[in-house]
């Protein structure tokens, strides 16, 4: 199966204030339709009951909730799927273990794009430049995103740098969706609000 999230929108503790969850529930509760838990420095436990937590609040609208690279903790807390890194486990393995979960998957390339098309949406990037993509190398910019949507049926959500105003773009390189961390988490409902305006006017479904 495939999913494509018009709007992924994703966590990072240090820009969502004392509360993760309530910026979660705001963010849900101005439409986001999926959430995805990404917060690498927690331990098993910590991570589990912030994702019960989370499920919890997202269940109120039908958001969904995903978790970075854990499956089992996924799976464990009732998530709806797993985000797997570019360096994880095959989305193949990942979805016979877990055959409940959605599975995203982390690529950069066409090449990466192609290894995990069998993953239900890629998340392509950094298309521009932002902080905390820094790491994966330099922005791919849209003829990459055009590059990968082309070579993969896989729905391909574009991440890195994105705000309201660069969707248009992207949605015309070819993306069937956005991923967002530091534009939201300031202002979460509107944010949101705003993404999923510009969505509409892209053509896309946010629903």
């Amino acid at each position: 199966m495939s999913f494509a999230p018009a709007l992924y929108v994703i966590t990072d503790r240090a820009l969502m204030g004392s509360d993760p969850v309530a910026a979660v529930a705001e963010a849900v509760a101005a439409g986001a339709p999926c959430i995805e838990l990404r917060e690498r420095d927690l331990g098993a436990r910590e991570l589990y009951e912030l994702a019960c937590r989370m499920v919890a609040v997202c269940q109120r609208t039908g958001a969904k909730l995903l978790v970075n690279d854990r499956a089992d903790i996924a799976a464990a807390a009732g998530a709806s799927g797993v985000h797997l890194r570019a360096d994880s486990m095959p989305p193949s393995e990942v979805r016979r273990a877990f055959p409940r979960l959605l599975v995203g998957a982390s690529v950069h390339s066409v090449a990466e794009a192609r290894a995990a098309a069998e993953a239900d949406f890629l998340l392509l990037g950094p298309i521009d430049d932002t902080p905390s993509k820094r790491v994966y190398g330099p922005p791919l910019g849209l003829a990459t995103l055009s590059d990968v949507a082309r070579a993969v049926a896989t729905p391909v959500v574009a991440v890195g740098g994105v705000t309201p105003a660069s969707v248009q773009a992207l949605v015309a390189a070819g993306a069937s969706g956005v991923a967002a961390i530091r534009a939201v988490w300031d202002r979460p409902g509107e944010a949101v609000r705003a993404f999923l305006e510009a969505l509409a006017a892209a053509g896309l479904r946010t629903a």
